[in-house]
Formats: C-alpha cells, structure tokens, sequence
C-alpha cells in the first residue's frame, strides 16, 4: 500500500468516526428536544388539574369526579415523567473517554477532511497554530467532530458571501485555556439569527438539521469548555470555543 493510499485509507476511517460522533450527538440533542416537547403536556395536566379543584370548590362539591381527574391526572404525570426519563437514558452521552494530546496535532489529522470540505465551495483553509501549546485532556473524536462541525458550517457561510471564500483556524492559548476559533469569508451572523443559534433544531440551511451547534456546545461543555461566536469588524464571522489545560503532570 502506497503512502498516499494509506493516507487516504486513515481519512476514510476517521471521517467514519467522526459521522458515528455526529449521528451520536444529534440523536442526544434529539432526545433533548423530544424531552422538552413532553414537558408541554405536562403544562396541561396542571390546567385539568385546576379545573378538578374547582370542581371541589363548588357549594356542592364534585366529590366522585374531581376525585377520579385527579387519579387520571397523577398517574399521567407520572408516566410522562418516567418517559422522559427513558428517553434521556437511551440517549445520554457516556462520560468522555480522555485522552492527553494538543489541538495541533488534533487539527493536522484531520486536515484532509477539512481540505476535501472547503473544496466543496472552491474554498481554501490555513490553520495558523503556534507550537507549542498547553496540553488537553479530551475524548480525541468528539472534539474533531466540532472542529468538523464549524468548519462545515464556515464552508457553508462562505458560499453566501461575495468574498473568495477562507476559512482559517486559529489555535492561542492563555493561562487557563487553549482556545481554537473558525473563521469564515461570509456575511456574519445576522442579528436576529444570534440569540437561537446554538438551539436544538434552529437552522438556517435549507436541508439543516439545526443540530450541529447544539452538539457541539454539549460537547464542549461536557469537557469543561465554552463556546461562542463573533462577528469580526473586517468581516464574517469567527465561532471558537475554549478548553481548559490538561492537568500539569
């Protein structure tokens, strides 16, 4: 097997993985979404529930009905408390598996995956990573599939804009934390848009999912991270999230 076709052969399999962490995360913030729509009828259970005690504060008091909702309306409520509760274990993330490494060397393997993504759009991307940089303790993968996921969405922005499309990533640490920011060649982020971007289920793509963001800021927090997002005055915008140095050994 030749050194290109390795190579290619290791990018196959990492883009593979990092689909899996895709699928994984999305059915997660799926669930999430899911779960949050089950709490609405619960919101109406309180309502019936007002109304049964109306029903005891007639002069005549309703006794048998009012007796019999409130029966209904409680095991109800349980029941859909206890389907939230299944849904959010069958679809919870496991702890992170950690490893020690630097964004450097996350980011140059998966290098060719971002080259074949902005090639999509005729787009370039220059990574511009100091070496060294404080070491992280992260699930090596996960914290892949958001660099994937941003830069897809910076490929995606930079179609729109009128710019020869860029996209950059930058690697800078500080006393506490490495952060790593994607910047793209596009419009920026519309003011309307920013209050719900990193919502379950928001998209502005056509044929989005509007789980990209969600899933990454569920990674990034699982590791102790933030995430966010500028406009930069020159133009586009730049998404970045930061992750707190690996303990000193």
């Amino acid at each position: 097997m030749s050194d290109t076709t390795a190579k290619w052969s290791g990018s196959e399999a990492l883009l593979q993985r990092l689909f899996e962490i895709a699928r994984a995360s999305a059915l997660a913030e799926m669930a999430s979404g899911v779960a949050h729509e089950l709490n609405q009828p619960l919101g109406a259970i309180t309502t019936y529930a007002q109304a049964g005690e109306r029903m005891l504060n007639r002069p005549a008091p309703m006794l048998d009905r009012a007796l019999d909702v409130f029966r209904q309306i409680s095991h109800a409520a349980l029941g859909a408390g206890e389907g939230i509760k299944r849904i959010r274990r069958l679809f919870e993330h496991g702890l992170p598996e950690r490893t020690r490494c630097r964004m450097p060397e996350l980011i140059d393997e998966l290098r060719p995956v971002l080259d074949a993504l902005a090639l999509r759009a005729h787009a370039t991307v220059s990574v511009h990573a100091p070496h060294p940089v404080p070491d992280l303790l992260v699930d090596r993968t996960r914290i892949q599939h958001v660099l994937y996921a941003l830069t897809d969405n910076a490929v995606a922005a930079s179609r729109d804009g009128t710019a020869i499309p860029c996209i950059r990533i930058d690697v800078s640490a500080d006393r506490y934390s490495v952060e790593t920011g994607i910047s793209d060649s596009g419009g920026g982020v519309p003011a309307e848009v920013r209050p719900h971007l990193f919502r379950p289920f928001f998209t502005t793509k056509a044929q989005g999912t509007g789980l990209g963001l969600a899933s990454s800021r569920a990674i990034i927090e699982s590791h102790d991270g933030t995430i966010g997002f500028d406009n930069p005055p020159a133009g586009g915008s730049r998404f970045w999230f930061r992750l707190p140095h690996a303990p000193t050994l």
